[in-house]
């Protein structure tokens, strides 16, 4: 019986993806942050807060981010 060397399971492409995924989830948490909503912080600004940015866009590119984890790690290596 000949036994493959499984040492590690995760391929130079695997570790590719998994950066491209935490970078995407990375981007998403910057623009949920956002940056300065005002000046004076005791003013309230609501199109800052809620703009479609903060709360559309930026937990669709979390989601994907995650997706593209869950990819990553159940990419198979391709045989040569």
């Amino acid at each position: 019986m000949s036994e493959k060397n499984t040492a590690s399971m995760f391929t130079k492409d695997n570790y590719r993806w998994m950066m491209i995924g935490l970078a995407v989830i990375a981007l998403g948490m910057v623009l949920m942050a956002g940056g300065k909503s005002n000046t004076d912080p005791s003013v309230f600004n609501k199109d800052a807060v809620y703009s479609p940015l903060r709360i559309t866009v930026a937990p669709l590119l979390i989601l994907l981010g995650l997706g593209i984890e869950v990819f990553a790690i159940f990419k198979k290596p391709k045989t040569a």
